[in-house]
């Protein structure tokens, strides 16, 4: 239930088109839905402004299915779900065939309300090809709640001068993510270019001393460049949500 649907609700109350034991039954069920090994928070949009979202990895086929017809049974109109394959998206087109495939972003998602974008714009940066799933699963998940974004690939420290001339692209977004793997420092190089704020991503690209991640993780943590913010080793979707709150504000 999103906040508009909750205002009619009280509206129709306060109206009498609801009786108070009608609303009450509809209140009661508001906060999740019990499936026995998932509790789904249908209540996330109402408290943070954004649903919940799946994240298929660890979970089997039949527990997804489940988790997916059960949101669309409870009208949730656009849904998405993370770190799925190709496999899993069979499974839900076969009862969802509007169901869409994002393959390089790994996520699946099904829109049946329209997506109102921001008319300020992220700008998503990374450093190589290889990085690519983090950066596309960041900007698929910006886009599907509601993000302008601006994609700038393959700008990395071993090419500086590929960067250099997108800065005025990159700044012009009113939040950046940048995605790094190897040892992570285009976040820092870009910090000291721009005086928008940056969330940087590390991923788990690179040789054996990368350590599938940390280096870039700790890399980006020390970073000397003001005003660079850091999240968990791929997590792109966890940096669009943030970026997405950011350009969101007033």
């Amino acid at each position: 239930m999103k906040e508009t649907d909750l205002r009619k609700l009280l509206i129709d109350i306060k109206a009498g088109k609801v009786s108070v034991e009608e609303g009450f039954n509809l209140l009661r069920g508001l906060f999740y839905r019990d499936l026995g090994f998932a509790k789904l928070d249908l209540h996330r949009e109402l408290r943070t402004g954004y649903g919940e979202v799946i994240f298929c990895a660890g979970k089997t086929k039949e527990q997804i299915k489940t988790i997916f017809q059960a949101l669309l049974r409870e009208d949730v109109l656009n849904v998405m779900a993370t770190r799925a394959d190709q496999d899993i998206f069979e499974e839900i087109k076969s009862f969802c065939p509007d169901a869409v495939y994002h393959p390089q972003a790994r996520i699946i998602t099904v829109q049946r309300e329209e997506i109102v974008y921001t008319k300020s714009y992220i700008s998503i940066v990374s450093a190589g090809t290889s990085d690519l799933p983090v950066a596309e699963e960041a900007a698929v998940t910006a886009e599907f709640f509601g993000n302008r974004t601006v994609r700038i690939y393959d700008v990395g420290v071993a090419g500086i001068h590929r960067l250099l001339s997108h800065l005025d692209t990159i700044q012009g977004g009113r939040v950046c993510i940048v995605i790094a793997g190897m040892e992570g420092a285009l976040p820092s190089v870009l910090g000291g270019l721009i005086d928008k704020p940056i969330i940087a991503v590390p991923t788990s690209v690179g040789y054996g001393a990368s350590f599938q991640g940390l280096s870039a993780l700790l890399a980006m943590l020390n970073s000397c460049a003001p005003g660079v913010t850091v999240v968990n080793i791929d997590n792109g979707f966890g940096a669009a949500l943030a970026a997405s709150k950011i350009n969101k504000l007033p």
